[in-house]
């Protein structure tokens, strides 16, 4: 059988038997389904096994108590005892580290897809216990914490993004060697957290379709060329704004008003770029939604499904971003 079918097969039985584990052994495979927050770590949900030291340090002491009583040397024995006593402690400390953790929050700003996100986590120690060398893992990131008795500790871990669309949070791993390092203690946190991935902007775009322009233009209060008003003198303006003589008028300064011309509203149209790639056409509403935003112009974005504007400001960025990414094709 070539090499393929081999690993296909494989694969398929992996899964299969992922999945009755699941339905018959849930205490050994547990949470690989999302659970809402807040999530509280208790005793059925907590594992327990020797770190390769704990395993020499182990078969160092069966040695050394294998020793001792061949000889009957009573010091030899007190010193296996408390090399045990100190492995139980150790142990039990570990444990209650992680017993009563709590998961109350995860939160992450979105970013654009191929750019790092950084996932926060808050963490509550539930007790008067300080959590100290906990340790948080996703695929090969790790960050280690302490969770203060009273206080809550935010993590941030980074993860990379490649796909516009929800990214979910996933199975994280809670773990801790304290204090010994003898005992590896851990369990799975998978919180029902999805952050979403903006489509990253097209790097070499074409110019803004200036064509497309809706409406004949705006005006933008400011320093311009053309009188806008007279409003009253406020203390700091210039005093070459001042009316002078619409002031000895009326008995108090007034200062005159600029506006300057402002470009018009763009459209930014799914089918205007028909022939383009979809994924291509996605970045590139990106990056002239961001050129427009840049320029101070209103944009007016129309997709399939939706239509948002002509508005501006970050509140249109993020509104139109988001419809980008969940548009057909996207992660999750």
């Amino acid at each position: 059988m070539p090499r393929q079918q081999l690993r296909t097969a494989w694969t398929a039985l992996r899964r299969r038997l992922l999945a009755a584990a699941e339905r018959r052994l849930p205490a050994l495979t547990r949470l690989r389904a999302s659970e809402p927050l807040p999530v509280v770590l208790d005793r059925r949900r907590i594992y327990v096994l020797p770190s390769a030291p704990g395993l020499f340090f182990g078969a160092l002491v069966a040695a050394m108590l294998l020793g001792a009583l061949n000889y009957n040397n009573n010091p030899a024995l007190m010193l296996c005892f408390l090399a045990a006593s100190a492995m139980h402690a150790s142990l039990l400390r570990g444990y209650l580290t992680l017993r009563g953790l709590r998961l109350t929050q995860v939160q992450a700003a979105p970013v654009y897809a191929g750019e790092p996100m950084t996932l926060r986590f808050t963490f509550e120690a539930g007790d008067r216990r300080p959590r100290e060398g906990v340790c948080l893992s996703r695929g090969s990131d790790t960050v280690c914490f302490t969770a203060a008795p009273g206080e809550l500790a935010e993590v941030t871990l980074v993860v990379a993004t490649e796909r516009r669309g929800w990214l979910p949070v996933g199975r994280i791993c809670v773990y801790t060697r304290n204090p010994l390092g003898l005992f590896r203690v851990w369990s799975w946190v998978h919180p029902q957290r999805r952050v979403l991935v903006y489509p990253m902007p097209e790097a070499n775009a074409p110019p803004l379709p200036r064509g497309a322009d809706l409406g004949a233009g705006r005006m933008r209060r400011g320093a311009g060329e053309e009188p806008h008003s007279l409003r009253g003198y406020r203390h700091g303006d210039p005093l070459r704004l001042v009316a002078w003589k619409r002031s000895a008028r009326t008995g108090h300064l007034m200062v005159r008003e600029f506006e300057t011309p402002r470009g018009g509203d763009v459209l930014l149209d799914w089918d205007a770029l028909a022939g383009v790639p979809t994924e291509l056409r996605i970045r590139r509403l990106a990056r002239w939604l961001l050129d427009a935003e840049r320029e101070g112009l209103r944009s007016l974005l129309n997709v399939p499904g939706s239509r948002l504007g002509p508005a501006s400001g970050s509140d249109h960025v993020h509104a139109c971003l988001r419809v980008l990414a969940l548009l057909p094709g996207g992660a999750g």
